[in-house]
């Protein structure tokens, strides 16, 4: 059976090499005895999927990507792309949809995270005011939320154009919806998700935590975490675990990236069984404590292909599973 591939996102300016900040992994695949392959990043994400495939030799079997994350529509173009090369991506196009945006892996994750609701949008348009009024509603018409897309929020402009501190004044909600979309742009993924602000745990008290954090948290690369609002107004960061999952099984427990100093042994049970009726190959789950001690949380579920890494991990068994699967 062929030994699968890893595809990196070449570095753009040297296109040999792959991008810097996942040489070290590339590096360790070779040095597991697995074969790392490169596509141009700028490439899909500017929707020339052919062009962005073009160095990789034809038939090239079973492939995951490890890279910066993708647009849904513009992984599907880069499946296709593979396909027509003799490649296989082995998470396919609506298992990463499933992963990598809230209205996939929402439904079962509903209760172990916060209530969210959700608005699609055409563009970067904002919802109408009626629009907003309903997923307000939805959420029981009162008390704090959050912001973001399908994807990301932008928990670095925490008053701005994240934290809606009451669903209940449906004028502030448009002011902070509207400059949040604003802001995303081109970049808005999906559509506005209004999502209930929970309290977690955060370092400093009792074995490593103590004290409200803020559920503002993305599974991406290079987004933040459950920690990012609080880091950014000043407070201790929530002690939050990155959980990387293949086929169903616990293959690395760390900390998330954005705090990689920050240790916790999170209680796995409830997510392992959600995540095997997910029914996607490689994910990751972010969870955090809740400040009131009722129990983990999940904070973000996402595509394991485009979920960071922590600096300093030792990720040889992930992705020596990654090989062997």
């Amino acid at each position: 059976m062929p030994v699968p591939s890893i595809l990196f996102p070449a570095d753009p300016l040297n296109p040999r090499r792959p991008d810097p900040h996942f040489a070290w992994e590339a590096r360790l695949i070779r040095e597991l005895g697995g074969e790392n392959l490169l596509v141009d990043h700028d490439a899909l994400l500017a929707g020339h999927a052919e062009a962005a495939v073009r160095w990789l030799p034809r038939g090239c079997g079973p492939l995951w990507y490890r890279g910066w994350m993708l647009p849904s529509a513009r992984y599907a173009e880069f499946a296709a792309a593979l396909t027509a090369r003799g490649g296989n991506l082995l998470t396919s196009p609506p298992g990463y949809a499933s992963a990598h945006e809230l209205p996939g892996w929402y439904g079962v994750f509903e209760g172990a995270t916060p209530p969210s609701a959700w608005i699609p949008t055409t563009g970067a348009l904002p919802p109408t005011p009626e629009e907003l009024a309903e997923a307000v509603a939805r959420l029981g018409g009162s008390g704090p939320a959050i912001v973001k897309d399908y994807v990301k929020s932008r928990k670095h402009e925490w008053h701005e154009a994240c934290y809606l501190p009451e669903l209940a004044d449906l004028a502030a909600v448009g002011r902070v919806v509207r400059r949040f979309v604003e802001l995303q742009g081109e970049f808005l993924a999906g559509g506005v998700v209004l999502r209930r602000y929970e309290e977690f745990e955060r370092e400093g008290g009792p074995n490593g935590a103590g004290g409200p954090d803020r559920n503002g948290g993305d599974a991406a690369v290079g987004t933040g975490s459950a920690g990012a609002a609080g880091a950014a107004g000043g407070e201790r960061r929530a002690v939050e675990a990155r959980v990387w999952w293949l086929d169903g099984r616990p293959v690395l427990v760390g900390p998330h990236p954005d705090a990689p100093h920050l240790q916790v042994e999170p209680e796995l049970t409830e997510v392992s069984a959600l995540v095997r009726r997910l029914g996607c190959r490689f994910v990751t789950t972010d969870l955090a404590s809740r400040a009131d001690g009722s129990g983990w949380r999940v904070v973000e579920v996402g595509d394991g292909q485009v979920s960071d890494l922590p600096r300093g991990i030792d990720a040889s068994g992930l992705l020596a599973s990654l090989i062997a699967a």
